[in-house]
C-alpha cells in the first residue's frame, strides 16, 4: 500500500504517551513526523492518556462565522434577524457542534466560550 507522506503523521495514545520511541518509516525511508494533535474528518484528536478531542478549532470557527454575521448585518438587522442567524440550523451552532456526538465529553465543554 502507498502511504502519503505529505499528509501523514504519527499520533500516541495511552499511557506512553509522552514516551520516545523509535521513528515510524516508510518502505522508501520516509520519516513520518511525531505531532500533538491530529485532524480526522474534521476532528481534531489530541495526544493524551486516554482518546481526547479538542474542541478549541469548533471554538474559533464558530466565533469566527457569528462575528462574519455581526460584521455583515450590524445593527441594520433586528435581534430576532441576528440570532436567527446565528441559530441551530443556519451557520454558526452546527459549526460548534460538528463531531461532538463521536468525542468523550469532559467539564471542558460545559464552560462558557474562552478563547
Amino acid at each position: 500500500m502507498v502511504i502519503n507522506v505529505k499528509i501523514s503523521c504519527c499520533l500516541r495514545i495511552g499511557p506512553r504517551n509522552n514516551f520516545s520511541c523509535s521513528p515510524i518509516s516508510t518502505s522508501k525511508g520516509t520519516v513520518l513526523p511525531r505531532v500533538s494533535e491530529i485532524r480526522y474528518l474534521g476532528i481534531y484528536i489530541k495526544q493524551s492518556t486516554n482518546f481526547k478531542c479538542s474542541i478549541d478549532h469548533g471554538k474559533r470557527s464558530f466565533c469566527r462565522s457569528a462575528n462574519a454575521i455581526f460584521g455583515r448585518v450590524g445593527r441594520i438587522a433586528s435581534e430576532d434577524i441576528t440570532l436567527q442567524l446565528i441559530g441551530l440550523n443556519v451557520k454558526c451552532i452546527p459549526i460548534l457542534l460538528y463531531g461532538l456526538e463521536a468525542c468523550p465529553h469532559s467539564s471542558q465543554i460545559c464552560h462558557p466560550l474562552t478563547l
